[in-house]
């Protein structure tokens, strides 16, 4: 008889994996840990947990919390409260503990270490004393958007979180929008939908997607133009952690309408010299060109005055 072709599937079978208790050599480790199914954790990280002299968190409660799923035992070592709070306070002893030859693990709260997470500092003044920093890849919220967005990855930037103040916000996005890369930006989930809406003011058919809770139950991921995404999103939001990805738009120079009402909107709250400044580097226009013109607008406001006098 032919073979039509495989027999009915096997059932899964558990597979096990053990976790290693060999000696670290000294340094800092910074750990990746999952930023929502706990199982996202990779070997060499429990294994690096399972080891290490001193264990250093954001948040002690959530690596205890993740050593107890995974059955690494503390065995009498301490967890050390690492986070942008007491960082300078904390710092000197991990130094210390890596100068003395032992093995330091960091973890922040979820994702990768110093992704806008704490531990920039920590992993400066550790080389610099001459250790070794050491990184345990894994899991990274900003890596999953960019997986499941469908936008270019040939270059994108990670912009961290948007400014909370609106007008801050907006010129913040003006710049973000102008970059010919796909951008990753974080956002409250609170603050989602005010963001969007500035968003969309500069570019409303921008290809967007909103990723929320990834890799969570409730995962869920937006697509499409700005303006169709913005009005998706509640009035109050969303919930869970929240990632932007917005795909590449390039430089996009101003008419002069543009750039006179955008000078106009800044007048008597800044500078001439700065106004033109930033109208510039938002419009893709020459400084000096942006600073004639509002030195311009400035000359026909005083002869309004003078008029009215």
């Amino acid at each position: 008889m032919d073979d039509d072709g495989p027999g009915p599937a096997e059932g899964a079978r558990v597979l096990t994996a053990s976790v290693l208790a060999a000696r670290l050599d000294p340094g800092l480790y910074l750990v990746a840990t999952p930023i929502g199914t706990a199982r996202d954790i990779t070997l060499r990280a429990l294994d690096v947990l399972n080891a290490a002299d001193l264990l250093a968190a954001e948040d002690t409660r959530t690596l205890r919390h993740l050593m107890s799923i995974h059955g690494i035992p503390l065995r009498g070592r301490r967890i050390l409260a690492y986070h942008d709070h007491n960082a300078d306070r904390a710092r000197p002893a991990i130094l210390q503990a890596v100068e003395g030859g032992q093995s330091v693990a960091y973890c922040s709260d979820a994702g990768t270490p110093l992704v806008a997470d704490p531990g920039f500092r920590l992993s400066r003044d550790v080389a610099q004393a001459g250790g070794r920093v050491h990184a345990v890849p894994g899991a990274s919220a900003l890596l999953a958007a960019l997986t499941v967005a469908g936008m270019p990855t040939d270059r994108f930037l990670f912009a961290g979180f948007a400014p909370s103040q609106k007008g801050a916000r907006r010129r913040w996005l003006e710049t973000q929008a102008r970059l010919d890369a796909t951008v990753v930006i974080f956002e409250s989930p609170r603050r989602v939908k005010d963001m969007l809406r500035d968003l969309c003011e500069i570019d409303g058919d921008r290809d967007i997607a909103v990723c929320r809770e990834l890799t969570k139950k409730f995962e869920e991921v937006l697509r499409g133009p700005a303006q169709s995404v913005m009005e998706s999103v509640p009035e109050e939001g969303l919930r869970g952690e929240i990632v932007v990805v917005m795909a590449p738009g390039g430089a996009v120079v101003a008419d002069d309408d543009a750039v006179r009402a955008a000078l106009a909107e800044r007048a008597g709250r800044m500078s001439l010299r700065d106004a033109a400044a930033e109208v510039a580097a938002a419009a893709g226009r020459p400084r000096k060109d942006v600073y004639r013109m509002a030195l311009a607008m400035q000359e026909e406001r005083d002869d309004d005055d003078h008029a009215l006098d």
